[in-house]
Parts: structure tokens; C-alpha cells; sequence
């Protein structure tokens, strides 16, 4: 059964279309496996590209960012996605706020898949600071990823 998954940051155009990329690359070669979308618990993006140095960070990496767009988490994502995971606090606060209760199970931290969690919980968000911010981001998230692949896949078996 495809798993449906749904990365969630404040404006989805650093951390959670990173997040969307860089797990879309990992499973490429598993099609069916798993279904990535990102959003953002804010609208004030909506339509945009991801964040220009996100794109080229991850284009060094051999990320793809083309199809990616800003969107805002709808309710009908509670429902619809097994998984939706925030990259920080603030917006796993968000989101259960806005969370019908018996979809409540779903909303997670994403960085519970770090090998460094607890002691890691958050994305920290580089919009604001410069490239070697998102460098970090990256390399947060493949690690964070290369975990929920992993427990995506125990799940499965």
C-alpha cells in the first residue's frame, strides 16, 4: 500500500520542499512505494518556487526541485496523508491546533527520524541566514529521511 507523506514548514519553499525532494530522489526507484507533498502552515507564499538557494544547494547534490510549489496545508491533508511531519516546534503546534482529533496520530516531528533525536528536534530555518544554513538543512534532512525510509519500510514488511 503506498504511504502518503506530507513535509510540512511555515512558507514551503525551504525545509519542507527540501524535504519533498530530497525523499522523492531516495525513492525514486521504488515506484508505488510512497506518495511526498509539501505544504506550508502559511498561504503567504503560495504559487512560489522553492527558495532560490535551496534549489541550488540541492542541485549540487542531483536534487530536483522543478515541479516543486509553495502551497498551504489544507484540511482535507489531516484526512488524505499517513504522515505529516513539521520541521520545527512552532509549526507541529500549528498543525495539531488545526488537526481534527482522530487524525491527530498522524502529525509528528520529522526530525523523530534523525539518528540524533531528541537531542535534535528541529529544522532550524534557513531563510534568513546564508547558503551554509541550507547546507545544514540538507544535510539534516537526507539523514532524517534515510531514517523515515527505514521505518517506512519496517512498516511495510
Amino acid at each position: 500500500m503506498t504511504k502518503k507523506v506530507l513535509f510540512v514548514c511555515l512558507g514551503n519553499i525551504c525545509r519542507s520542499p527540501t524535504a519533498h525532494a530530497v525523499m522523492r530522489h531516495k525513492t525514486a526507484a521504488m515506484p508505488g512505494f510512497i506518495e511526498i507533498e509539501s505544504a506550508g502552515t502559511s498561504a503567504s507564499h503560495r504559487g512560489e518556487k522553492p527558495d532560490p538557494r535551496a534549489v541550488r544547494e540541492g542541485m549540487q547534490l542531483g536534487y530536483q526541485f522543478s515541479d516543486i510549489v509553495s502551497r498551504p496545508v489544507q484540511d482535507a491533508d489531516f484526512s488524505y496523508y499517513d504522515l505529516i511531519l513539521a520541521m520545527d516546534n512552532d509549526n507541529l503546534k500549528q498543525l495539531q491546533s488545526r488537526c481534527p482529533a482522530q487524525w491527530q496520530h498522524k502529525i509528528q516531528l520529522f526530525l523523530q527520524y534523525h539518528p540524533q533525536y531528541p537531542e535534535l528536534q528541529e529544522v532550524p530555518d534557513p531563510y534568513y541566514g546564508g547558503s551554509r544554513g541550507f547546507a545544514l538543512v540538507f544535510q539534516m534532512i537526507e539523514q532524517g529521511c534515510d531514517g523515515l525510509l527505514r521505518h517506512l519500510k519496517q512498516q511495510d514488511s
